[in-house]
């Protein structure tokens, strides 16, 4: 057996035993130290083909074989040619740098949304056919540069020859396999934190001695975001879990980040029986539990097991948790509703329950369309309470 039939079997392997319970590269990582007699290139091509296969979505899901669909998933993806595709299908190699339009064209697919499983459940202003296509296009790794080191930056990557691309003042796009932190060892130099989650901060509008909630702060990003743009602020994170919190002071530690509040709450219990109950602010942020959906772009396994009834389910979430926060935010203050997702239910829906229920109104925002520039693709809206 050649060293590319014994790829395509030992991706078909791991498809086959996938289940979607953990991420894939976890499950990956678990597969070759069950299988140690793989070098590190068989490990790295194994698992690119394993990712080209998920990145199809449902195309030819019931039509074709495994085999055949790690082939395809290659065909899309690859730019500069293959070995594999030219030892399996030479006809496939010879246009590998078509575009993935022209691409689909080749093997006969007109109608690209048939690759996204929810296509009907998308926000209206996605471009269902682009959103699509853009699957077989691996996003890039964003850096945000802070104190203005970004000159100095530019230099230590051109240094050490990494490709990368100056995307605007304070961001930078760099191939996704990038280790920045062996490049640029000060990590107050720069946040990873992806191109449209950075477009979010067009939102926040800090003045120095505003009361300001990062209700769902996760690792802190969108706050660092924030105090760069106005340290003066005053500010509390929270997040559902202790451990969540403890991440994020040890990420506002390595970004010199020591003025803040924290604490640990459940934003789906009554906020009458929060530790906060008492207090009000001038803004909140809510990035809300979400799908994830527009991020799969870097994780394409979630297309194959998540489900439509997932959707229903975090927008319950979602509803609860934004009725909740909003009753902390002072009249004429605003509420920043974000999510990492592309679904209508989850986005507009929301909006408009906050309108319907709780009398806010938009002021400006929407869909960010991150699939036009090799990003993820999220929803930001922001509200004025009356």
């Amino acid at each position: 057996m050649t060293r590319w039939e014994n790829y395509i079997a030992s991706a078909e392997k791991i498809i086959v035993s996938y289940d979607g319970s953990l991420p894939l590269h976890h499950f990956l990582k678990g597969f070759f130290k069950q299988h140690p007699y793989m070098g590190s290139r068989d490990r790295r091509q194994i698992s690119q083909l394993v990712y080209q296969y998920y990145r199809l979505g449902q195309l030819w899901k019931t039509e074709k074989s495994i085999a055949e669909r790690i082939l395809l998933g290659t065909f899309l993806c690859e730019k500069d040619g293959s070995e594999l595709l030219q030892f399996f299908r030479p006809d496939l190699q010879e246009n590998t740098t078509l575009s993935v339009a022209d691409k689909l064209a080749f093997l006969g697919i007109a109608d690209a949304t048939s690759i996204f499983p929810f296509a009907d459940e998308l926000s209206p202003a996605i471009d269902g056919p682009a959103f699509s296509r853009s699957f077989f296009v691996q996003p890039d790794l964003f850096i945000r540069t802070r104190n203005n080191r970004q000159a100095a930056i530019l230099r230590l990557l051109e240094k050490a020859a990494i490709p990368h691309e100056v995307k605007g003042a304070d961001t930078i796009a760099l191939p996704n396999s990038t280790k920045i932190d062996t490049v640029i060892t000060d990590k107050s130099w720069y946040e990873i934190q992806d191109a449209s989650s950075q477009q979010v901060g067009a939102l926040f509008t800090p003045k120095a001695g505003e009361q300001w909630w990062d209700s769902c702060a996760a690792s802190g990003g969108k706050s660092i975001l924030l105090l760069d743009k106005q340290p003066g602020v005053k500010l509390l994170v929270s997040d559902v879990r202790n451990s969540i919190i403890q991440n994020l002071h040890q990420r506002f530690k390595e970004a010199g980040i020591r003025q803040y509040e924290s604490v640990v709450m459940d934003l789906t219990a009554p906020v009458a029986a929060s530790p906060i109950k008492d207090r009000r602010f001038d803004h909140i942020i809510l990035d809300a539990p979400c799908s994830g959906s527009g991020t799969w772009g870097r994780t394409p396994e979630s297309m194959s097991f998540f489900t439509a009834k997932q959707i229903t389910n975090y927008q319950q979430l979602q509803l609860k948790i934004a009725g909740n926060v909003v009753q902390l935010l002072k009249p004429g203050g605003s509420l920043i509703y974000i999510t990492c997702s592309v679904f209508n239910k989850e986005n507009e829906e929301v909006v408009a329950f906050l309108k319907n229920e709780h009398g806010l109104t938009r002021q400006e925002g929407g869909v960010i369309a991150g699939y036009e520039q090799r990003a993820d693709s999220m929803f930001a809206m922001k509200l004025i309470k009356p």
